[in-house]
C-alpha cells in the first residue's frame, strides 16, 4: 500500500531532525514551523533537549511558537516538570549519566526560553522559585527571562525580591542577565535595589550598584557600570551616598572621557544575553 504524499513528507521532515548535518536539521525545523502540524510538537520539544547547535535550537523554538499555544504550552510545562532522566542515573555508566544530566538541563532551559517567546501567561505557575534559583546558571537565566515576560500584574514585587536575593551570583554574563531582568520589572525593583546597595556583602553591594547604574544609563554598558561600582564599594559605605550623588550628576560628563569604554561595554553586553 502506497503511503499518502502528506505522510511521506511528514516522515521525511521528522527524519531530517535526526540528520548528522546541522544544515539539514535546520531546514527540517524551519519546515516544521512553516507548515505547523501538532504531530511535530513532541518531536520538536524532544530535540530541544539534545540539539548541540545554537542556530538549530533557535529554529526549533521558532517552530514551536508557530504551533497552537493550547498544544505547545502544556507540553513545555510537562517538560519543565519531567524527571524522566533522573530516576535511572545511579544504575547507568557515569558517561551516560552525565549526558542525560546535560540533556535535562538543556531541556529545561530551552522549554523556559520557548515559553518566554510564546508569552502565554497560563505558564506562569510553572515558573517556580526552584527554577528561578536553579543551581545551573543557564536554567536560572532562562527562568529569569521567562518570569519577566509572564509575571501577572501585581506579582512583580515578589518576583523582584526572589531575583534580588541572587545579587552577586555567577560570572558577568549571569550577572548581566539578572540586572536586565530586575530593570525590566520597572519601579517595583527600585526599593529592593536600594536595599541591596547597602548590603553587608561587598559582592552583592557591587552588583546592586552596577544594576542601578545600568538602569540610569543603559548606554554606558555593564562593564563600565561594574567598574564604577567596584570603585564605590572600595571607598566604603560611609562614602557611598556622596559618590552616588556625584555619579548621578557626573555620569553624562564621564562619557566624554569614557565614551570608548562605555561603547565597548555596551557592545559586550549586547553580545551576551
Amino acid at each position: 500500500m502506497t503511503m499518502p504524499k502528506e505522510d511521506m513528507n511528514t516522515v521525511r521532515v521528522l527524519r531530517g531532525l535526526e540528520n548528522s548535518e546541522s544544515s539539514v536539521r535546520l531546514k527540517a525545523a524551519l519546515a516544521m514551523g512553516t507548515t505547523p502540524d501538532q504531530r511535530f510538537v513532541g518531536t520538536l520539544i524532544e530535540r530541544c533537549a539534545i540539539e548541540p547547535e545554537f542556530s538549530v535550537r533557535e529554529a526549533l523554538t521558532w517552530a514551536l511558537t508557530r504551533h497552537s499555544a493550547d498544544v505547545v504550552v502544556p507540553e513545555l510545562i510537562a517538560e519543565l516538570r519531567s524527571e524522566r532522566t533522573g530516576t535511572r542515573m545511579q544504575t547507568q555508566p557515569e558517561r551516560e549519566a552525565r549526558a542525560q544530566a546535560k540533556a535535562r538541563t538543556q531541556a529545561r532551559s530551552q522549554a523556559l526560553h520557548t515559553l518566554s517567546k510564546i508569552g502565554d501567561r497560563r505558564a506562569w505557575p510553572a515558573i517556580t522559585r526552584e527554577l528561578l534559583t536553579d543551581a545551573d546558571d543557564e536554567v536560572a537565566r532562562s527562568a529569569w527571562r521567562a518570569a519577566v515576560v509572564l509575571v501577572p500584574e501585581g506579582e512583580e514585587g515578589e518576583l523582584a525580591e526572589v531575583l534580588a536575593a541572587q545579587f552577586g551570583r555567577g560570572e558577568r554574563e549571569t550577572q548581566l542577565s539578572l540586572s536586565r531582568a530586575l530593570i525590566a520589572l520597572g519601579k517595583v525593583s527600585e526599593p529592593i535595589l536600594r536595599a541591596a546597595m547597602t548590603h553587608p556583602d561587598p559582592v552583592v553591594r557591587q552588583h546592586a550598584i552596577a544594576t542601578d547604574r545600568l538602569s540610569r544609563d543603559p548606554d554606558a554598558g555593564f562593564e563600565f557600570a561594574i567598574e564604577e561600582a567596584k570603585r564605590i564599594v572600595a571607598l566604603g559605605p560611609e562614602n557611598q551616598g556622596t559618590q552616588e550623588n556625584h555619579g548621578n550628576h557626573g555620569n553624562h560628563g564621564n562619557h566624554g572621557s569614557q565614551g570608548s569604554q562605555g561603547s565597548q561595554g555596551s557592545q559586550e553586553g549586547s553580545k551576551k544575553c
